[in-house]
């Protein structure tokens, strides 16, 4: 059965139309051509396919995209601001924080989703609110040093 989903995805209004079993990150992906979001496990393991609904982060594997109406969808694609980088994706490159990119988008919107409730993270605290996401190329001191400096960067914004 094709269901009418109406929802804010990135800051836009946006509808879709949706199976009642299709996941959130098919419909993501598939229907709304936003392939940030990757699908690594499609169980809710690896974070590859994590966005922010409302305002929390969640596996898009293991929502259905049904369940998206009347929510607020943040994915990968809308961190940046047109070609101006988000201070997290810059760091992620600066800091060569990423090697294949298929858990990259997970990472950035986990981390996001940390630096939007704690701006002065601990290492400790950041490997904690990522240990969600698994990489299989960089392993993860880098991933996190670019998390701190990227803290560093948003807050000295902030000021």
């Amino acid at each position: 059965m094709a269901l009418l989903v109406e929802s804010t995805i990135n800051g836009d209004k946006a509808e879709f139309v949706c199976e009642a079993d299709e996941t959130l990150m098919d419909v993501l992906r598939n229907r709304l051509g936003l392939k940030g979001v990757k699908e690594g496990c499609g169980t809710g393991d690896c974070g590859a396919c994590s966005i922010k609904l409302d305002g929390t982060l969640v596996c898009s594997c293991l929502v259905l995209g049904a369940e998206a109406q009347g929510r607020t969808v943040e994915t990968v694609e809308g961190m940046s601001d047109g070609a101006k980088l988000h201070p997290l994706q810059q760091k992620f490159l600066e800091h060569a924080a990423l090697q294949c990119g298929i858990c990259t988008p997970g990472f950035l919107i986990a981390a996001d989703a940390l630096l939007e409730k704690n701006p002065n993270p601990s290492e400790e605290e950041i490997r904690y609110a990522l240990a969600g996401n698994l990489c299989r190329c960089t392993g993860y001191d880098k991933i996190v040093k670019a998390v701190q400096d990227a803290a560093k960067t948003m807050n000295g914004a902030a000021k």
